[in-house]
């Protein structure tokens, strides 16, 4: 697999925990999905573990290219943790779609966060494409 796409967002953690006060449970349906939602409420750090699920949503939007736009839905986008404590990263709807338009295989994401800030990187990954004849390659294992 090779990485063909990086996106990276900053969230301002207060600014979600205003967006759940002013909108409730819309807010938090329309954005995050049952799984992610019973994630956060797991915690005691809620707000920061919405915050972290909202940038790599954005994270991921980036690397496609797209932004959030058109049939996108938040909801699209699932970051769940596994069993070891790693996010993992499920596509499904319209952004599923782009991704394979893309060729994207795989997204992988990184999320980290204070009381104040949740940042995400995300990173597309697809198999391994032929290259140009005059184009040199440095793969790093």
């Amino acid at each position: 697999m090779e990485i063909v796409a990086h996106g990276i967002d900053l969230v301002d953690c207060p600014r979600i925990a205003e967006m759940v006060e002013r909108h409730g449970e819309r807010f938090i349906d329309r954005v995050f999905t049952k799984a992610e939602q019973a994630y956060a409420k797991s915690t005691k750090n809620e707000i920061e573990k919405l915050a972290g699920r909202f940038a790599a949503k954005e994270a991921i939007l980036k690397l496609m290219g797209t932004g959030w736009r058109g049939k996108i839905a938040w909801t699209d986008i699932e970051v769940v943790n596994n069993a070891m404590g790693q996010p993992e990263v499920t596509l499904t709807g319209e952004v599923e779609r782009i991704a394979e338009r893309l060729g994207i295989g795989h997204v992988s994401v990184s999320i980290t966060h204070t009381a104040n800030f949740a940042i995400a990187s995300a990173v597309a990954l697809a198999e391994k494409r032929n290259s140009h004849k005059n184009t040199k390659r440095i793969e790093v294992s």
